[in-house]
């Protein structure tokens, strides 16, 4: 499958995305964030507040973050984490 040059496909089903420059993460400063594959029951608990306030949950959740820290980044990496789960969904 087709996917952006930023993002690699594991062999375990994640994916893990390169960031455009080092971001505090997790606990520790980092250039890359891997995201597991979302389940229905992700998507459930990530249906209480707006769509964008579902989606940051949803995103902190899959990458193992504190929602604060996906508030946290730039717009452009932000997009590369909503690149990276629409290859989950298709």
């Amino acid at each position: 499958m087709d996917h952006p040059d930023f993002i690699t496909e594991n062999p375990d089903g994640t994916a893990t995305i390169a960031l455009t420059r080092p971001h505090q993460l997790g606990g520790a400063t980092t250039d890359k964030v891997t995201m597991r594959e979302p389940t229905v029951g992700d998507q459930l608990a990530a249906s209480k507040g707006t769509p964008a306030q579902n989606e940051v949950a949803l995103f902190a959740n899959l990458c193992e973050v504190a929602p604060d820290e996906i508030k946290a980044l730039p717009l452009r990496d932000y997009r590369r984490l909503q690149d990276a789960y629409m290859l989950f969904t298709i």
